[in-house]
């Protein structure tokens, strides 16, 4: 059973990020960008738990790579972890279709923006806990590319009708993680998009692929759903770049149904797939993973879990 919210302290955090999210409106985004990379310094020095998980993951992920490198990178991670939240609150004021082509550069797009115009068939987006996430789905929803995204709700509910208001504000619609499956059925039959963040642990029951070097648990639905409507999945991303509120928006791999007709697993080498995309996307800038969350918390049958994830 979930612990009570204690109603008070849920309304006075809502208070305090209301005046923040206005005071860094007051300023240029640079600014509350940099602001918001000092925090993650502060995050990084001073959250010695998180620290440590992240700093283990990147270990094991690339024992190949220095100390030193390694905690720039968790360094790094955190900071842009603090940025994502700057930049998902700038997105009404500065993405609008008029003016995205300024903060977004679309690239490796043409083959996706062929399935999204053709409107013939229902569409699976994927995206994982890299750049931002966010920005990624509110582009889609400004160019006219309305998706049904499954996001988990925030425990404080004042905080999440507010961010709420931000990811709809261009029609995106979002949906509760939890009980889930009525809406992506419906959408999929109307021949919609439904957009997922791919690379959350599944639990001992879900299906253990390979990310990193290490299995890690991933959810069957997905694939699932791409066997039961013949339809392709898309992997994307909205990469930031070093400046002011830019990024490269883009999919990295299209998976089609033509791909899995012939594998004697195609639940597995779907899900396989889409992960080894993940990976391969953060390997281009590890910096911008969410290495602090654990992705690797659930274990095969008959494998310990390590100490610091």
């Amino acid at each position: 059973m979930a612990k009570p919210r204690n109603k008070v302290v849920d309304g006075w955090v809502y208070v305090l990020l209301r005046l923040i999210v206005t005071n860094i409106h007051c300023w240029p985004v640079s600014w509350s960008l940099f602001a918001a990379s000092r925090v993650g310094d502060c995050i990084y020095y001073f959250d010695a738990k998180h620290r440590r998980r992240a700093i283990g993951n990147l270990t094991r992920s690339f024992p190949e790579k220095s100390t030193h490198e390694i905690r720039n990178i968790a360094r790094r991670s955190m900071q842009n972890m603090c940025c994502l939240g700057v930049e998902t609150f700038f997105t009404t004021r500065l993405i609008r279709l008029e003016t995205y082509a300024r903060h977004i550069n679309l690239e490796h797009f043409a083959p996706t923006l062929d399935l999204m115009m053709k409107r013939d068939q229902g569409l699976i987006m994927l995206t994982g806990h890299y750049g931002n996430w966010e920005v990624l789905g509110y582009v889609l929803a400004t160019l006219g590319f309305e998706t049904t995204s499954v996001a988990r709700p925030l425990d404080n509910p004042h905080l999440n009708q507010f961010l709420l208001g931000v990811r709809s504000k261009r029609g995106q619609r979002i949906i509760a993680k939890k009980g889930a499956t009525e809406a992506i059925t419906q959408a999929l039959d109307e021949r919609q998009m439904v957009a997922f963040i791919a690379d959350q642990n599944a639990g001992p029951k879900g299906i253990f692929v390979d990310f990193f070097g290490r299995k890690a648990s991933a959810y069957k639905s997905i694939g699932l759903l791409a066997i039961q409507y013949n339809i392709p999945v898309v992997i994307g991303y909205a990469r930031r770049r070093q400046g002011d509120f830019y990024f490269d928006c883009g999919s990295h791999d299209v998976i089609y149904p033509a791909d899995w007709k012939d594998e004697s697993d195609p639940l597995r080498y779907i899900t396989q797939r889409y992960t080894a995309a993940i990976e391969a996307m953060v390997r281009i800038d590890p910096t911008q993973y969410l290495w602090v969350h654990r992705r690797w918390k659930s274990r095969p049958k008959g494998e310990t879990a390590e100490k610091f994830d």
